[in-house]
């Protein structure tokens, strides 16, 4: 690491950077890391401090409440006391005196003495008294809110939607850790084999519930196994499941018209054992790049891959010319919470009406291009009814010969058969249902 900046500099800056400027925590965590030259002992402290201060955020302001009031700060300084705090709190293996100061110090080399006064004051104060308690909140979704660090607007509408008890499920589900799930891909070993060599290697697996491909990793580092990329994928378990509704075919001609980073693509790509056609789109070229390097890296040649708006493909494609269509389409991502914790501080209620009118939009795009025996998968990563059934119900109303496909349901792993989030409409997978990543997933067919 440059000498001039402590583990704990950096976290600070990125989380500066992630709250003024809107990156992505996921994304600038690993850029950090190698730009710092983070040591290989502080990657873990360094890239907890980051995320568990973005996902207790509000939690932390109601801890340091009491002992700042209304006093106005530059925002540096309250994103200072907020991650020191968070370290006080939740990581028991760092002593307070260590946490306190390192914050001086860095208080004193950003401000001036009387900031690093302060910081000192709040964090010894905090250190006597301890932080306030929960029991304090009177309203329970505002009690929700604050323990689980979700906007109060945010957690009522999934009350008003699902209810009271699977939101808090949601709520304190979204920040515990995440863990990490792997696809294999079948043409270069099997399932078997890849349980059998990832334990050499020191690494413990156990089998997905909701694809055959699906490994999740319970102990060791998946990015260090020599089977990683080219035999192995990292993607979500509920993001498997989507593919494997698709039920794509050898020789089929499929479209993914929202397919970056390509996860989906290429997992359909395996399901046709690469033979047959799959069109895969998105917006920009960046992430079309994202599609190409995923399909190179596990040898996959049955992809064509081009940057376009899918809402204008009738362009390229004439009327019925797919057997599948996946439209995995953008949204808020409120599903993704636990990985990518900044997103529900970003996001605004107004946000899902402007998502909503796209993905109304693509699904009357795409419809008119997938065969008459053909299914076409709509799924978002987002739990919101907006979004997601009311998309379905709404589609339903306007084309009376199209339903939703009755053997979908059927086909449903049997882990999810008994889910609280089916409906007619499709399945709403919470996070909580698998500590995954929430999703919406349907399926639908041509009378």
């Amino acid at each position: 690491m440059a000498k001039q900046q402590t583990v704990r500099e950096v976290a600070l800056n990125l989380l500066q950077r992630v709250s003024q400027s809107g990156g992505f925590s996921h994304i600038l965590i690993n850029q950090a890391i190698s730009k710092h030259e983070v040591k290989q002992e502080d990657k873990g402290l360094f890239t907890e401090i980051v995320y568990g201060t973005l996902q207790r955020q509000l939690t932390l302001d109601f801890y340091l409440t009491p002992f700042v009031g209304n006093k106005k700060m530059d925002h540096w300084v309250r994103t200072l006391l907020r991650m020191s705090v968070y370290q006080m709190v939740y990581l028991e293996r760092v002593p307070d005196h260590a946490v306190i100061n390192e914050a001086v110090t860095i208080a004193k080399k950003k401000g001036h003495k009387g900031i690093s006064g302060f910081v000192n004051g709040v964090l010894r104060n905090i250190q006597r008294k301890g932080v306030p308690s929960f029991d304090t909140i009177e309203d329970k979704v505002e009690r929700v809110s604050i323990e689980t660090s979700h906007p109060y607007w945010l957690v009522s509408r999934w009350v008003d939607q699902y209810g009271f008890d699977v939101t808090k499920k949601m709520c304190e589900s979204n920040i515990e850790s995440k863990k990490v799930s792997v696809r294999i891909q079948p043409e270069k070993l099997s399932i078997e084999e890849a349980v059998e060599k990832l334990e050499v290697e020191g690494i413990k697996v156990e089998r997905s519930p909701l694809s055959n491909q699906g490994l999740n990793i319970l102990e060791g580092n998946i990015l260090k196994s020599e089977l990683f990329p080219h035999a192995l994928t990292i993607q979500d378990e509920t993001s498997m499941l989507v593919s494997e509704m698709i039920d794509a075919k050898p020789n089929m001609t499929v479209l993914d018209a929202c397919s970056a980073p390509g996860g989906k693509a290429t997992h359909i790509a395996e399901k046709m054992n690469s033979q047959g056609e799959i069109y895969a789109y998105d917006l920009h070229q960046s992430k079309v790049n994202l599609v190409e390097e995923k399909a190179r890296d596990l040898d996959l040649t049955n992809i064509q891959v081009k940057a376009y708006d899918s809402r204008l493909l009738s362009e390229l494609h004439d009327e019925s010319t797919f057997d599948r269509i996946l439209l995995d389409a953008p949204c808020t991502g409120l599903g993704v919470l636990r990985s990518k914790p900044d997103i529900k501080y970003s996001k605004q209620e107004e946000n899902i009406e402007q998502l909503a009118n796209i993905q109304h939009d693509l699904l009357r795009s795409v419809l008119p291009l997938l065969k008459e025996n053909g299914k076409l998968v709509y799924s978002t990563c987002t739990v919101d009814r907006h979004e997601n059934e009311e998309q379905i119900k709404q589609l339903l109303k306007e084309y009376s010969n199209l339903q939703v496909d009755p053997a979908f349901f059927e086909e449903l792993p049997e882990s999810c058969q008994h889910l609280e989030g089916k409906s007619e409409y499709g399945v709403q997978i919470f996070p909580h249902d698998f500590k995954a990543d929430g999703f919406f997933i349907t399926r639908l067919v041509f009378k």
